[in-house]
């Protein structure tokens, strides 16, 4: 079945024949476009694109491939962008979306204090993967998303930090550093990491799967993931480790994976993320009661 990005990637390359355009447009970088133009080859079984150091052409196949596509495409595309044009000018609403259950936590009671202050703005909480969250906010899915930082991109807004957590290393329960009352970023050499599905250098969140540590020793990759109830899974069955934040004490343990505190690192925040081209008011005005929420939360949480 071929992917949303794999379908966008190579209707953008037939339209702009050049790599960095088309990065440039689905906000990705030209590696990412690259290594998703030759994933669907290998899918298809055959170039799509014709390439030189000077131009890209397509094949013939490839040529037959986005008449075939195209249509369809624009229609699917033209239907969405009717309904995301429904809701913004027929009813005053606010799709927010999430990352994890400490986000989740905040969205939730954020949408019901902005409801106090707005009631005439529906807000709909949605939750989102971190492989498709980014996407999910740049295609007009959600209107300002709580995500993890930091974050690439200069087509970004980032609102206030609601959530300073540390770092601990998530790791099988049996290997020795699970033992451990904590661990360094040196310890990333002695076992595997894992790495978001088709992630590359650079993209969002990759400060959670370092290639080397900070002494410069290799940390091998692991295995890859696509959502973080398959990364508990891995981890729990000793295919490797990750980083990932406090709150998995609170919201996700389990007797097969350790979570280890890091005591080198900084912490990790969150924050609502919007784009430029939609910085609106209201947007605006549920960061801020995001932000007296998520005050008032870990306020609780030190001073019980």
């Amino acid at each position: 079945m071929i992917e949303r990005l794999e379908l966008e990637a190579f209707l953008t390359l037939a339209e702009e024949l050049h790599f960095g355009r088309t990065a440039e447009r689905l906000h990705v970088t030209t590696g990412r476009i690259s290594q998703t133009i030759k994933k669907l080859e290998r899918h298809i079984g055959a170039p799509l694109f014709d390439r030189t150091n000077r131009s890209v052409r397509l094949t013939p196949l490839g040529h037959r491939l986005n008449e075939d596509l195209r249509s369809g495409y624009d229609q699917i595309r033209a239907g969405l962008d009717r309904a995301i044009a429904d809701v913004r000018t027929s009813h005053d609403a606010l799709r927010v979306g999430f990352v994890g259950a400490a986000a989740g936590q905040v969205v939730h009671q954020a949408r019901d204090l902005f409801a106090e202050r707005e009631p005439d703005c529906a807000v709909y909480a949605h939750e989102a993967q971190v492989k498709d969250a980014l996407t999910r906010l740049r295609e007009g899915e959600v209107d300002v998303i709580v995500l993890s930082l930091p974050l690439p991109g200069p087509d970004l807004v980032i609102g206030p930090v609601l959530i300073s957590e540390p770092r601990m290393l998530a790791a099988p329960a049996g290997h020795p550093l699970g033992r451990r009352t904590n661990v360094t970023m040196e310890d990333l050499a002695d076992i595997p990491l894992l790495r978001l599905a088709g992630a590359l250098p650079g993209d969002w969140p990759s400060d959670r799967w370092p290639e080397r540590t900070p002494r410069g020793l290799p940390i091998t990759g692991g295995p890859s993931f696509e959502t973080f109830q398959e990364a508990l899974q891995l981890i729990g069955a000793g295919h490797g480790a990750c980083i990932v934040g406090a709150q998995v004490v609170r919201f996700y343990t389990r007797p097969d994976v350790a979570f280890v505190p890091f005591s080198d690192t900084p912490p990790i925040d969150w924050a609502p993320v919007w784009l430029k081209a939609n910085n609106s008011p209201r947007i605006r005005a549920f960061a801020r009661a995001a932000q007296e929420v998520a005050n008032r939360i870990y306020l609780a949480a030190t001073h019980p």
